[in-house]
């Protein structure tokens, strides 16, 4: 197997983008070149489709259903997340401070969000950072500035007392935490499942939406207009029955909201998309969901809009929102091989021929 040293020759196609497209590549020092070089050695030969190394914007290092996890735990959750092509990860919250991965030349890089932020008895336990809701401003600048330029807020969950999923923040505590992070230079994004929660989160300028599943038109023409992704993470929305099912003979408002919006989670991606709504691809790996699954979350977006769009939003798309390098001549060669075509055919990205990681065949 190639190590870092060696010089490959990608014989492509080179997905760069949504517009460019290059005949071949070559990976010299660790880093991409479209110039064929000029040694005495002979590359190491790649054929196939080249990707930008894959990219999942929901995913938890350090956590499983217990919380937080010990190290060797989360390196191999990570090392499952880099063979299945994940090369990039915008951690959305660990009980486990995970800075340790950046100094792991073999793992994917991670952009960290830090803490999950939620209310006592809000949210699963062991997961967040639990606070008053009066507390929400001042920790949310405290944590944007412990993460990599992101913090994770919990915005809804299910209330006992009413029986169904309601916001945790006032409008006026989000808008003043929102503004704090973003003077702190990080961005916000928040879990949120319910409609109540979304109007608020818009208002208040958050930056990204995950799971979004209760957005009305209003909501998904908003977040349109002033380009705030929304990641739908499908794999954890088709738990939702089972979630309906745990909760029906307390909760039955509850029940019957999770499985309104399980039957229409194609729709509302379709909604989303045709609307013109950034997508992003993120499986919710951690906790509940096994790591490596962002090939099995690409193929269920495919259900609902192109795949060609999936590939971008998992892929170049999704590198460009967290300001991290795509296959442009000189940055680093994280990539991924595949035998033919994904924009043509998405399931060929659970079946990578190659992962080249800063320079280095690693899987």
């Amino acid at each position: 197997m190639p190590g870092p040293g060696d010089a490959l020759h990608l014989t492509g196609p080179v997905l760069v983008d949504d517009d460019t497209v290059r005949a071949e590549a070559w990976v010299v020092g660790g880093r991409i070149t479209y110039e064929r070089p000029m040694h005495s050695g002979t590359p190491v030969r790649i054929d196939g489709w080249v990707t930008p190394g894959l990219v999942d914007v929901h995913c938890h290092i350090g956590l499983d259903s217990g919380g937080a996890t010990d190290r060797d735990l989360a390196v191999k959750q990570a090392t499952v997340d880099r063979d299945a092509g994940t090369l990039l990860i915008r951690d959305a919250g660990s009980p486990l401070d995970t800075s340790f991965v950046h100094e792991r030349d073999d793992l994917p890089r991670l952009i960290r969000s830090a803490r999950f932020i939620a209310r006592p008895k809000r949210y699963l336990r062991g997961y967040a950072r639990e606070i008053e809701a009066a507390d929400l401003p001042t920790v949310a600048e405290e944590e944007a500035l412990k993460g990599d330029g992101w913090v994770k807020l919990i915005a809804d969950w299910i209330d006992r007392d009413h029986g169904d999923l309601t916001p945790l923040w006032s409008p006026s505590q989000l808008a003043e935490a929102l503004t704090r992070v973003h003077a702190a230079g990080a961005r916000a994004t928040a879990h949120t499942f319910s409609t109540e929660a979304i109007g608020p989160l818009l208002e208040a300028g958050i930056d990204c939406l995950e799971h979004g599943t209760g957005m009305t038109a209003e909501h998904i023409a908003t977040a349109a207009k002033r380009g705030i992704p929304v990641v739908p993470t499908l794999l954890q929305v088709d738990n939702f029955v089972g979630f309906a099912d745990a909760g029906e003979a307390k909760f039955p408002a509850y029940a019957a909201r999770m499985r309104r919006m399980h039957t229409r989670r194609y729709e509302h991606v379709r909604d989303l998309y045709d609307a013109g709504v950034p997508l992003l691809v993120g499986t919710d790996a951690g906790g509940t969901l096994g790591h490596g699954l962002l090939p099995r979350e690409a193929s269920e977006m495919a259900k609902a809009i192109p795949a060609r769009a999936v590939l971008a939003a998992a892929s170049w798309k999704a590198r460009a929102f967290l300001g991290a390098d795509t296959l442009t001549e000189g940055a680093s060669a994280d990539l991924v091989v595949y035998d033919r075509d994904p924009r043509e055919d998405i399931r060929v990205l659970a079946e990578p021929t190659a992962v080249v990681l800063r320079g280095a065949r690693v899987a």
